[in-house]
């Protein structure tokens, strides 16, 4: 009979927690934290992200690019469509990424569209010689544009087929490389020795010009066009997602000052971090001891960096740096912004060693994941347009699939057309419709207890994992932990019902 009840107990756990929509496997094992130093250090030791696949590996001249893009504005004249964005450098030689080439952006134009979306990429930081040195070594495509290729096809909202992105394949797509590592604030170079380039080089210093790249990419897109924009939305993910955080009110300043109407919008995409738990590390700024906020810190003198003027206003000088988190900062700000956040972020896990899928995890850092959901979703009751899953996940806008997923029955692409009407009944004096909601949380307690969540991996056998299976896999007594699936069986049935 022991035997009998421990078989099904396991067989409930398979079946009330499989999830009920997944999605393709994570291919590859995760990256450690290493070079780039800090939490997200993983994120950014990543392959290149899928929402920026590229096509292509040679860079050639900036002419070759814009010839280039006059024959694609050529195929679309005659019906033809291309999925691809293309490679433009900027027109300011004094504007660059770390190492001084040249920084750019990648463009796909739909002519005739008065909406553009301006993307910016992820990949945390470098906050020290050490640090930077071990970044530009590791990961050089995020501290130089030598390597860029001239085209890359946009994903998720970056994506030109209705099917994949049905509100914005038909809007001025821009996708903007990160090559500044100072989370998108740094506003010019800093006396840091930078190592010889890969060519055998002296180089005298890093530049650190994220701020700056993001205001010289606007001015290089007025002859586009953006000029006589309606809508522009700065989007990001993880640093990317900070970096709309922090420049979102200089955009809309600077397209102000050009004379446009544009509304400006922001969508933060998993970079609403929390502050570590951790203790701080005596041997900070080596190379991966700093907490995110040591890094933050001692970045912000690096990086000559700046935050939004309201939000430094309420720090005493040497304090800035708790405007880079989003539950300090987002009050301050005052262009509507939209959050999306997985209540269970892996990078948030990553600050505290925490690593799903790995190959152990302790009742302590069970008990702080559980906390983890409940202080972001608290963090999260005062912003008005919202999305976040009950999952164990990091970045969503650029997936393929993120039409896929659902909080309470709403997929993220339909709860972002909610906010785009309602803004857009606001600003024209109309009272906006019901029943199209955009602030979406979930309400069930533990992670992967929405059913639409991506799938669990296990890094070592690349299956895919309930939570509970992989719980188990990692050394944990469900029952312990008073995860108990009879009982949970009728609530778990709801949530599959309403997305969470």
């Amino acid at each position: 009979m022991k035997i009998l009840g421990r078989v099904t107990f396991f067989l409930l756990l398979g079946g009330i927690f499989a999830q009920s929509s997944r999605n393709a496997k994570v291919s590859g094992k995760s990256a450690k934290r290493g070079g780039g130093g800090g939490a997200q250090a993983a994120d950014a030791g990543q392959s290149t992200p899928s929402a920026d696949a590229s096509q292509g590996s040679s860079r050639s001249s900036g002419r070759s690019a814009d010839s280039r893009q006059d024959s694609a504005a050529g195929s679309r004249a005659t019906g033809q469509q291309t999925d691809e964005m293309r490679l433009q450098l900027l027109r300011s030689a004094q504007v660059t990424c770390n190492d001084g080439s040249a920084a750019g952006f990648y463009l796909k134009e739909f002519r005739g569209s008065r909406r553009w979306l301006l993307f910016l990429e992820g990949g945390w930081c470098c906050y020290s010689k050490e640090t930077c040195d071990s970044r530009y070594q590791n990961i050089p495509r995020l501290m130089s544009s030598s390597g860029w290729p001239q085209t890359k096809r946009g994903t998720g909202i970056l994506s030109s087929q209705a099917e994949e992105n049905p509100h914005w394949h038909n809007a001025n797509l821009v996708f903007i490389p990160y090559c500044s590592s100072d989370v998108w604030s740094g506003t010019g170079p800093a006396p840091t020795p930078a190592p010889k380039t890969r060519q055998g080089k002296d180089k005298a210093e890093y530049s650190f010009m994220g701020s700056l790249i993001i205001r010289e990419v606007i001015k290089d897109l007025i002859p586009k066009g953006i000029k006589q924009a309606k809508v522009v939305m700065l989007a990001g993910t993880s640093a990317g997602a900070t970096g709309v955080l922090l420049n979102i009110e200089r955009v809309a300043s600077q397209l102000e000052q050009l004379g446009t109407e544009a509304q400006v919008r922001g969508l933060v995409d998993s970079g609403w971090f929390l502050e570590s738990k951790q203790q701080r590390s005596p041997d900070c700024p080596a190379t991966v001891s700093c907490t995110p906020e040591d890094a933050i810190k001692i970045g912000l003198r690096m990086w000559n960096g700046v935050v939004p003027e309201r939000c430094q206003q309420l720090y005493k000088r040497g304090e800035e740096w708790q405007c880079f988190f989003g539950h300090r900062l987002y009050s301050t700000l005052t262009s509507p912004l939209f959050i999306v956040q997985w209540l269970f972020d892996e990078e948030q896990l990553r600050v505290e060693n925490i690593y799903m899928g790995g190959q152990s995890l302790s009742e302590e850092q069970w008990q702080y994941i559980q906390n983890l959901g409940l202080e972001i979703k608290n963090s999260l009751t005062d912003v008005t347009a919202v999305f976040a899953p009950s999952c164990l996940s990091h970045k969503v806008i650029t997936k393929s699939n993120w039409m896929s997923f659902q909080v309470k029955g709403t997929s993220l692409p339909r709860a972002l057309h909610c906010w785009d009407r309602s803004l857009e009944a606001i600003r024209n004096n109309r009272t906006p419709s019901k029943g199209c909601p955009f602030h979406l949380v979930d309400t069930c307690q533990w992670p992967q207890c929405n059913p639409t969540c991506p799938a669990l991996v296990d890094q070592a056998t690349q299956q895919e994992l309930t939570l509970l299976q992989m719980l188990v896999a990692m050394g944990l007594d469900p029952q312990r932990l008073g995860l108990d699936p009879e009982g949970e069986r009728d609530s778990l049935v709801s949530m599959a019902n309403n997305g969470g």
